[in-house]
């Protein structure tokens, strides 16, 4: 009896158990705290009271020059909290606007000389422009003057592409500016090879020279040419920009020779390897902060730049090695005065 009465005690127990192991606690689930969102970035909405610069481009430029100008002219005035805004000409009314700071306007000539008296607060930049003086609220980016550095450049370039150091250049005979570039093809070639040792044995100098009388005429500079192709043996030519027309660079370029020059023909001449010109952009960009400051009437010096670069002559390496001179040039240096 005792027996039984402790087994129905267990079993009381086991049931007991087995209920209390079925009940869960409820555990309340986490609070998800909302984060906070994160501030916008801030952005300059534009008023009428806002900056206002002009970019003055002409209506037949050609559009690749045209979107460079304007995207650059954009970039700087986005930056700076300008509005920006581009016109074909400039009136007397534009430049009214009080809220007009800037006006950067290329050839042909809107009417600055007329048009910058009557509004002094406005800034103008005029590039390329012929026949206007820096002064007072105007800045005048002038053509690229110099003939030392090209010429440097070009005999740095020059004697890189062709064996032997076979480069020539032609120049005008009397011409004091084109004697100081004739130094400084010669120091540019020296700069590239030191003392330029040769392996064959030539009764010519490279790098050589041929001058053209002044009073030549221009139809007769092939034949220049030719002396310093076929007798001379050049295979890489820098012609001085003073006779480089349009005419002569392309029939040298049919002469089986590698060309440098300060401006191309439309109709890119047979081995043309890069033009050395004055980069407008970079002038403009340089400017930019003295003219929003309100700075201004001084001569504006573009930099030179490496444009039309035929990759298949100028590898990328090699390229990469005229950009470091030309910087090296533009620094201060390097001195075409010295190889």
């Amino acid at each position: 009896m005792r027996v039984k009465q402790i087994l129905f005690f267990i079993l009381i127990l086991s049931l007991l158990a087995a209920c209390g192991g079925n009940e869960t606690t409820d555990i309340p689930a986490p609070t998800v705290v909302p984060s906070e969102p994160p501030p916008p970035t801030a952005t300059i909405i534009p008023t009428s009271s806002t900056p206002l610069a002009l970019l003055v481009l002409p209506a037949d430029m050609d559009k690749t020059s045209f979107d460079l100008y304007q995207k650059t002219v954009y970039d700087l005035a986005q930056a700076s909290g300008f509005r920006f805004q581009v016109r074909n000409t400039l009136t007397p009314q534009d430049v009214a606007d009080p809220t007009l700071k800037v006006v950067i306007a290329l050839p042909p000539d809107p009417g600055i000389a007329s048009l910058a008296p009557a509004s002094p607060t406005v800034q103008f930049l005029a590039v390329n422009i012929p026949n206007l003086t820096a002064g007072g609220n105007v800045s005048v980016l002038a053509p690229n003057t110099q003939v030392e550095l090209p010429a440097f450049l070009a005999g740095y370039t020059l004697a890189m592409l062709v064996e032997e150091y076979h480069i020539g250049m032609l120049y005008p005979d009397g011409d004091a500016n084109a004697g100081a570039a004739v130094n400084a093809f010669n120091n540019g070639m020296r700069y590239f090879c030191g003392l330029c040792k040769r392996i064959y044995f030539t009764a010519i100098d490279y790098p050589t020279f041929l001058a053209i009388p002044p009073n030549e005429d221009p139809g007769k500079y092939g034949g220049y040419a030719n002396v310093l192709i076929n007798d001379r043996d050049v295979d890489a030519l820098y012609i001085y920009p003073s006779l480089a027309s349009d005419d002569f660079l392309t029939y040298v370029g049919t002469q089986g020779v590698y060309l440098v020059g300060t401006s191309m023909p439309e109709q890119r001449p047979g081995g043309w390897v890069m033009t050395i010109s004055p980069d407008t952009v970079k002038a403009i960009q340089t400017s930019w902060p003295s003219l929003i400051a309100g700075q201004g009437g001084v001569n504006v010096q573009s930099p030179l730049g490496l444009a039309d670069v035929d990759p298949d002559i100028l590898t990328p390496g090699k390229l990469r090695l005229v950009q470091e001179t030309l910087d090296g040039l533009l620094a201060g240096r390097i001195l075409t005065s010295n190889p």
